[in-house]
């Protein structure tokens, strides 16, 4: 049966296996950064290392600033496609059960553990048992002012799944504006901005500055990986439009080297800031502020520059210029772990505590206590997916997966699925 896309007449999006990469990336990086937040002077991570050192924090500073921004244009990028593809309707459906059901599993069966285990390693002497706990963690109430983390609790959260309740909502958000506003209204804004960004040199960083406004004025928020949560929006619209026209895509192409030296100094310039300041996350004092607006500035200029950088060796290599770095025999691992990518992300950081309330009472040096707690939680977790998830209907859909859909090398000129 042809896709709406098909109907319409318009050409099928080529696959971007370079974006399928930066999922890949920073997913599996959490189990990385997560592990390294046990050993962190000044994080509030559920287990602690008695001995802790500030460097982890200045060296998660770099990925903090662009590697969620990055996911949430990939993942607008994807839900665009999804959309023309699906429709409002099916896309909402779509969307329900591939963030929805795990999101609701996840909170109530997994989230418990990391916040009963803060109990434990916080207090010798707490004795709870996990089933006495579970009601405890169960006890909300909502506040509509934290939208749209609507549930609270004193021991309720959704933890790392922030990311799934921030990406559920901007995808509603979507779904309604493409329902309420006619595709022919929407197209001649969409060609207005896609030929400004084209034309205007530098247009392409112009969210730069409602960035910098937004993390200067509304503040930071460490729960959310150092970002404000509706910064993330601005991401997440940002894929939107570079999935709805190629000439977004140019221009981003075009700043790249530009975006990233202008980005790397800003981000530079943010770190004496964050380094001197007393809250540089929320204070309202000129410092806090600057070093804010210029963090905000830096992570739209490198994610400009890292998706525009590597669109320029896809483009090389389609031009023959540059050898494919994916030999064959290594797309079915490709494939594989690009499959895995929910799951893991869903699955990592319970495992990842749950590994460092046992590793962090060795008697070990720091770095040996590291490496300990991202080689078990890596094989774990990989293991969990492999064993436990994709091999069940049930558990497939339990944690976002397609069902009956095998893992397949990316084909040249497929179309996109949905993130």
């Amino acid at each position: 049966m042809a896709t709406r896309i098909e109907q319409a007449g318009q050409a099928l999006p080529e696959r971007r296996p370079e974006l399928d990469a930066i999922r890949m990336l920073v997913v599996f990086g959490l189990i990385f950064f997560h592990s390294a937040l046990v050993f962190a002077t000044d994080d509030d991570y559920y287990v602690k290392n008695s001995e802790t050192t500030q460097v982890i924090m200045f060296l998660a500073g770099f990925a903090v600033v662009w590697a969620m921004p990055a996911l949430f244009l990939i993942s607008g990028l994807g839900s665009w496609y999804s959309l023309r593809r699906r429709g409002a309707a099916g896309f909402v459906k779509e969307r329900l059960l591939r963030l929805g059901v795990p999101l609701v599993f996840a909170t109530l069966a997994l989230n418990p553990l990391p916040q009963w285990l803060r109990l434990r390693s916080a207090d010798p002497g707490y004795d709870e048992s996990y089933l006495a706990f579970l009601p405890r963690f169960y006890d909300v109430h909502v506040e509509l002012a934290e939208f749209p983390f609507l549930l609270q609790g004193e021991y309720f959260e959704t933890g790392h799944l922030w990311f799934v309740v921030l990406l559920l909502a901007f995808s509603l958000m979507l779904a309604l504006l493409f329902r309420v506003l006619p595709a022919d209204r929407l197209r001649p804004v969409a060609d207005r901005l896609a030929q400004t960004t084209l034309r205007v040199r530098g247009a392409i960083l112009l969210p730069a500055v409602p960035l910098a406004l937004l993390c200067a004025l509304a503040g930071l928020e460490e729960d959310y990986a150092g970002w404000h949560r509706w910064a993330y929006l601005v991401f997440f619209a940002a894929g939107c439009a570079l999935a709805a026209d190629d000439r977004v895509r140019t221009a981003m192409r075009r700043a790249a080297v530009p975006a990233g030296r202008l980005g790397a100094g800003l981000f530079a310039l943010s770190g004496p800031g964050f380094a001197v300041a007393d809250e540089p996350f929320t204070e309202t004092t000129a410092l806090g502020m600057v070093t804010r607006a210029l963090f905000g500035a830096a992570g739209w200029c490198l994610v400009v520059a890292i998706l525009g950088h590597l669109d320029r060796r896809r483009a090389a290599r389609a031009a023959g210029r540059t050898p494919d770095p994916l030999p064959s025999g290594h797309r079915r691992v490709y494939a594989y772990l690009g499959a895995a990518v929910l799951p893991v992300y869903v699955l990592h950081q319970p495992v990842v505590v749950a590994v460092a309330y046992f590793v962090v009472g060795w008697n070990a040096p720091i770095p040996v206590e590291y490496a300990a707690i991202v080689i078990i939680s890596l094989a774990l977790t990989v293991s969990v997916y492999e064993l436990l998830v994709r091999r069940t209907r049930v558990t497939r859909v339990l944690l976002g997966m397609r069902v009956n859909t095998p893992e397949r090398p990316p084909q040249p000129g497929a179309s996109p699925r949905s993130r």
